[in-house]
């Protein structure tokens, strides 16, 4: 029986287990088993994901997030404003910070409890992917925020069955082999958006998705004009703010700004 100490940390309505690795307590493939038990809401803590922290050569540390289903995700934004406010807590690092993730370099500044990302570069945006579903026809859009996100612009956002519809086009064959995250958003007055997000690996919908959020922010500035800072309602009524700099459809300078904070610490006891 190992004991392993753990503290459950929240951002936007998104938990999170997040454990120090660093000293590999739990090794290699054993940490998807491990996040499959922890994360289970019946037979374990319970949480949307679970993130570890690693030694890194590139960066002060690199970050791992294995989802629910025990699959690893490349990024998760609401994940890593949890693990940046986590390092300079733990005195990992300080208040700024680089951490390595799937998708790359990531930059994170802390102050209180607010944190701000430097996020990959959007890549492979698509406008206008017709999906049929159903027999019914979605006109959807689609880009890689560090992990795939497409995006379907709504009206009356509280009316949409987002676990069925997300579910199916998560697993649409356009998106093959690897799937996508879906998200559901209505525009706002002010250049401001709601979004309602089904995350894949944890395949429902959740209160919020920091990746997602920032897709659907880029996506509103390439379609409907949107100027940066874009300000985001997640299902969770948190605000979240992104920037970026716009050329085109080409996207820079990134970032992801909004709350995160610690809700308890505990000891897993795991055979």
């Amino acid at each position: 029986m190992t004991h392993i100490e753990f503290v459950k940390m929240v951002a936007s309505g998104n938990d999170f287990i997040v454990i120090d690795n660093r000293r590999e307590i739990i090794h290699g493939l054993k940490l998807h088993a491990f996040a499959r038990e922890i994360c289970d809401r019946n037979y374990g803590v319970g949480a949307d994901g679970l993130i570890a922290i690693e030694p890194s050569k590139k960066a002060d540390f690199r970050m791992r997030i294995i989802n629910p289903d025990g699959s690893e995700a490349e990024m998760c934004g609401n994940g890593a404003r949890c693990i940046a406010l986590f390092a300079k807590e733990k005195k990992i690092a300080g208040k700024k910070m680089n951490f390595e993730t799937l998708s790359g370099i990531i930059e994170a500044e802390v102050c209180d409890d607010i944190v701000k990302l430097k996020m990959p570069d959007p890549t492979d945006l698509r406008r206008e992917v017709r999906l049929l579903i159903e027999n019914e026809d979605y006109m959807a859009h689609f880009v890689n925020t560090g992990v795939p996100h497409t995006i379907i612009y709504v009206e009356d956002l509280d009316s949409w069955d987002v676990k069925r519809l997300g579910r199916e086009i998560r697993h649409h064959k356009t998106f093959a082999p690897k799937g996508t995250n879906v998200d559901f958003v209505e525009v706002q007055k002010g250049n401001s958006i709601r979004v309602r997000t089904y995350e894949r690996g944890v395949e429902d919908e959740t209160l919020a998705c920091g990746t997602g959020v920032v897709a659907s922010g880029i996506i509103s500035a390439a379609m409907k004009d949107f100027k940066s800072p874009v300000v985001c309602l997640t299902k969770g009524r948190d605000k979240l703010k992104i920037y970026f700099k716009k050329n085109g459809d080409n996207f820079t300078d990134v970032y992801l700004e909004g709350g995160a904070r610690e809700v308890f610490l505990g000891r897993y006891l795991y055979k």
